[in-house]
Parts: structure tokens; C-alpha cells; sequence
């Protein structure tokens, strides 16, 4: 049981994919790729999101603390001449004798939230792997690195990897009732990505009490993520949107993170420099 609940605690990164929704009571916004991209394509010199943004999480299994997590823009740097932010994830924790180290990394364009590199670093037990993607929207390409393999596929026209969706979702209007769908997920056979907005309320957490709207999100795929497992993402309904709490139902209980610090970006202004 142990094992199983810290991989589903490392897991818990895909839940930051906030646009795997499913829409099954709401009606679907028919749109091309283009066209959805462009509607709600972000104003850079107003994302909430900079150098220096950090979030803290505790990772729970029920009511057992199983580890800890941390979301966090650490700088900006150049990938194939353009300039990007450099985004962390990280869980840690387990028990004695199995521990989970995952960190996943994404490179997102700061001129049109594009990403172009994507690292996935997972140390589960005794399990090792790194998967490496080099993303290329120019020529519509990804290319997959790993120690076994290296393999270029084609990807699509605005891609988007699991932790990039999240600062995405971050910048677009989220109205309650609607749901919103996206073929932005640089995998294509992973689209469309849709997004259901559900309620408003207000919601404590260690951090603090916050005024929060919720969103349900769903990859298919079986997993924390399915439509079985009925995920609810909880983000701070003022213009940061930050990640507040997220939980999903799983076969054996539910896996719950919960925001319990957060540091603002260095400089808002940074975001566009």
C-alpha cells in the first residue's frame, strides 16, 4: 500500500494539467485549434506569473501526509534563441523503506506560452527514469529523448505540456458553467483538452482562507486523472489564480495536496522584460 500511495503522490503533477476536462453536463465551445488558441491567447505583460513564484504543498493520502510538493517559476532563459520561463515541479516523500524524488521541468515561451522543453525525472523506489522533449511547434515536431530511445513525432500547432497548461489556465477568462476546449497538448492523440469551470467558494488551507474557483479535470487515460477519479482543482479566484488545493478519488482512497505557502514573483513586470 505504501508504494502504491507515494507513486500516486508523484503522479500528482498531471493533475496541474488543469485542461484534461470532462464536459459531461456542460456544453463544448466548437472551436479549431486556432481559433481557441486565439481567443483566449494571454496578454504577456499581464500573466500572474514570474521569476520568483513559488507554492509549497503537503501531499496527503486520505488523512496520512505522505510527502511534499513545490510548483515554482525559477528564472528565464534562452532555448533556441527565444526567451523562456523555467518551471519546477517537485515531490518528495514516502516511508522508510520506499521513497519518491520526482521533478518534472518545463521551458515555456514567454512571447506566445509555447512550450519548447519538457523533463520528466522520476525516482520511485527502486525505479528510475528520465524522459527528455524537445518541443518545435515551427516544424511541428517533438522529439523524445530517453537513454533507451530517441524518437521525433509531430506535434501541434500551440503545444502545451502537463505543467505548461497550468500557468496557461492561469491567464484565461474561467466563467462557472462553462467548459472550454483546447487541442493544444503536445501529444496529439492526448486532445482535446477541455476544461469545466463548476462553482465559487470559499475554501482554508494551510496557507490561508481564500475566496477559490474550481475546475474538474480529466486525461484519457485510466489513472488519478480519469473520469472516475472525478479530479477538482481549486485556484484563488483573484487575478493571481494560484493553486490552492487539489483532490481526486482513487480505487483505494483519494489523493489531496494542499497549498501551504506561496511567494509572489519577484517583479510582475519581469514577466515581459
Amino acid at each position: 500500500m505504501n508504494r502504491v500511495i507515494t507513486r500516486a503522490a508523484a503522479l500528482s503533477l498531471v493533475l496541474f494539467a488543469a485542461a484534461y476536462v470532462a464536459a459531461s453536463r456542460q456544453p463544448v465551445h466548437a472551436q479549431s485549434p486556432a481559433a481557441a488558441f486565439s481567443a483566449v491567447a494571454p496578454d504577456i505583460a499581464k500573466v500572474p506569473f514570474g521569476p520568483g513564484e513559488k507554492s509549497m504543498f503537503e501531499v496527503r493520502f486520505g488523512a496520512v501526509r505522505v510527502g511534499t510538493g513545490s510548483l515554482e517559476v525559477t528564472g528565464i532563459q534562452n532555448v533556441r534563441g527565444r526567451s523562456a520561463w523555467h518551471t519546477a515541479f517537485t515531490v518528495q516523500g514516502g516511508t522508510f523503506f520506499y521513497r519518491v524524488n520526482d521533478v518534472f521541468q518545463s521551458w515555456i515561451d514567454r512571447e506566445n506560452l509555447h512550450s519548447l522543453m519538457f523533463i520528466r525525472q522520476i525516482e520511485e523506489g527502486n525505479r528510475r527514469r528520465t524522459q527528455s522533449f524537445e518541443i518545435i511547434p515551427e516544424r511541428g515536431i517533438y522529439i523524445e529523448r530517453t537513454r533507451q530511445k530517441t524518437e521525433t513525432e509531430k506535434t501541434v500547432a500551440a503545444p502545451l505540456d502537463e505543467a505548461a497548461f497550468l500557468y496557461f489556465v492561469r491567464t484565461i477568462p474561467l466563467k462557472v458553467g462553462e467548459t472550454y476546449d483546447f487541442h493544444r497538448y503536445f501529444m496529439p492523440d492526448r486532445n482535446p483538452v477541455r476544461l469545466t469551470v463548476l462553482r465559487k467558494e470559499r475554501i482554508t488551507v494551510p496557507a490561508g482562507t481564500f475566496d477559490a474557483i474550481v475546475i474538474r479535470p480529466v486525461i484519457k487515460t485510466s489513472g488519478i486523472f480519469s473520469e472516475k477519479g472525478q479530479a477538482e482543482v481549486w485556484l484563488s479566484d483573484d487575478p493571481s489564480r494560484k493553486l490552492l488545493q487539489v483532490k481526486s478519488r482513487l480505487s483505494f482512497g483519494s489523493l489531496n495536496l494542499f497549498l501551504t505557502s506561496y511567494t509572489p514573483p519577484q517583479d510582475q513586470a519581469t514577466s515581459r522584460q
